[in-house]
């Protein structure tokens, strides 16, 4: 009897497809905080939140990661219940960072910094996969910024990009490094400036941080 119920069971169970984004993009999550380089960045499909302030007070900041990270892990849990059912992990924060006035980032004025943060996101989820993920999240943990999350692919083409290993404060040593080597391949920057945040600055302590640095360039 027992047997027969276990066959029976394995007969109309579909197994999970598995996701691995960090390894089907491997060459986009790894750099090393020796060396910078260039590489080609397809277009990505993001979720994203726009604001602006200081990230280490700006309320709108927390609230922005709270709301994307809410949306994701809907996503994943809708995707793990589909006929076909997806399972994939979720991935790391990142940021676009730019200013109005460039010379807020060299002054520090970061209440002048704008930002959009993302959680980038297999190809296979649709727009009405995210619009079912924001309702369902509207009727069970309404979050304020949760309607200011948007399913947008971004284009980025050649890249610079390298490591950087330490406190956030310390970034701009390293930013001004790739903009070096930028500089060195007769390379000029464009679009915005990119961070991939690996670790988690509530687990992991500041000085082994690693956050990648990512810039577009023509």
């Amino acid at each position: 009897m027992c047997a027969t119920i276990a066959k029976s069971f394995r007969r109309i169970t579909t197994p999970h497809q598995k996701l691995d984004l960090r390894k089907q993009f491997e060459n986009l999550y790894n750099a090393s905080p020796d060396s910078s380089r260039l590489l080609e960045v397809p277009p990505l499909l993001y979720l994203m939140v726009d604001g602006a302030g200081d990230p280490n007070t700006s309320v709108a900041y927390q609230l922005a990661i709270e709301s994307l990270y809410a949306v994701a892990y809907r996503m994943k849990h809708a995707l793990g219940r589909a006929d076909r059912p997806v399972d994939y992990t979720v991935m790391p924060l990142e940021g676009l960072w730019w200013a109005d006035d460039s010379s807020a980032f060299s002054s520090g004025r970061r209440d002048a910094w704008k930002w959009t943060l993302m959680l980038m996101v297999p190809d296979l989820v649709s727009l009405e996969l995210f619009g079912h993920a924001i309702a369902e999240l509207e009727q069970r943990r309404p979050l304020a910024l949760l309607h200011q999350v948007r399913l947008e692919r971004l284009c980025e083409g050649t890249c610079a990009q390298t490591l950087h290993l330490g406190p956030y404060a310390n970034v701009p040593a390293t930013i001004a490094r790739l903009h070096a080597y930028v500089e060195e391949r007769q390379c000029d920057p464009c679009g915005r400036h990119h961070e991939i945040y690996l670790d988690d600055p509530k687990r992991i302590p500041p000085e082994r941080l690693r956050t990648i640095i990512r810039q577009p360039v023509a």
